[in-house]
């Protein structure tokens, strides 16, 4: 076996190397593209149906075999139209060269981008001014995001106490932070069907723990009622910071998201 392995790796050749390294770095450019979106749902659809197709194959059961293989004859042929969205962002993205480009988010970046989010959330906390801030993490809220008006710039306190500022036009809904950049504003999320949820939350904490049920995200809630701050994670609410508390939780769970990519690529 080590020597079929050995044989193998002699009869490479260098353009043979670059040439699976280029079609690794286009896959998982890809997959970095389409995650956090439906797609992603489709694709494991599209592949369960590839397995149930090639196991009624193996077992021999005909009918089910042919109808699979009609549905996904019909599926294959949809595809572009299915992905349309991800596709046309692909093209976007390689025609402003941001395609090929690999961001990488400085340990400082991250700390100035929580100190400004803190020192926004407890301005708008004296001022009971309702906000909701969704950072996100692993997975990709690009679909949440389009749902909302693109905004693409640094976040800084004054951004984000503006977009909440009840008369503003972009006051109602989420904020999406990627990294140390406020990606949109005005956001739709999903609403949390938790029945254990208290009626004294209204849609802003709902929608809060709906995304954070749904993603590994960061959701940072201002209450316009109380100015009571809280923070879901993982369907869970933290509820009553203060700035000292809400600093620490930031810097823990971004941070530990941070070090993550790191490690994956450490290269960067």
């Amino acid at each position: 076996m080590w020597q079929y392995i050995t044989t193998v790796f002699q009869q490479l050749r260098v353009w043979d190397v670059v040439d699976i390294a280029i079609v690794a770095f286009v896959i998982y450019k890809l997959a970095m593209l389409i995650r956090g979106t439906r797609a992603v749902q489709l694709i494991k659809g599209l592949a369960v149906l590839l397995i149930v197709t090639l196991l009624s194959d193996w077992m021999g059961l005909n009918t089910i075999n042919w109808l699979l293989n009609q549905g996904l004859t019909v599926g294959f042929v949809a595809l572009p139209i299915i992905f349309y969205p991800e596709l046309r962002r692909a093209l976007e993205q390689l025609g402003r060269g941001k395609f090929f480009k690999t961001s990488y988010l400085q340990p400082e970046q991250l700390e100035d981008a929580i100190g400004e989010v803190t020192e926004s959330v407890i301005y708008m906390s004296k001022k009971k001014r309702g906000a909701l801030i969704v950072w996100e993490q692993e997975t990709g809220l690009s679909e949440h995001a389009e749902s909302g008006i693109e905004i693409d710039a640094k976040t800084t306190s004054q951004l984000i106490n503006n977009i909440f500022y009840d008369k503003a036009p972009l006051h109602d809904g989420a904020v999406i932070i990627r990294g140390d950049r406020v990606v949109a504003a005005s956001c739709y999320l999903p609403l949390s069907d938790n029945t254990g949820i208290s009626t004294e939350l209204g849609t802003r904490h709902r929608a809060g723990l709906g995304i954070s049920e749904q993603s590994d995200a960061v959701v940072i809630i201002v209450s316009e009622e109380t100015g009571a701050i809280s923070i879901a994670k993982n369907g869970k609410f933290t509820r009553y910071l203060d700035e000292k508390t809400l600093r620490e939780m930031l810097i823990s769970e971004l941070q530990k998201n941070q070090q993550k990519q790191t490690n994956i690529f450490p290269w960067r």
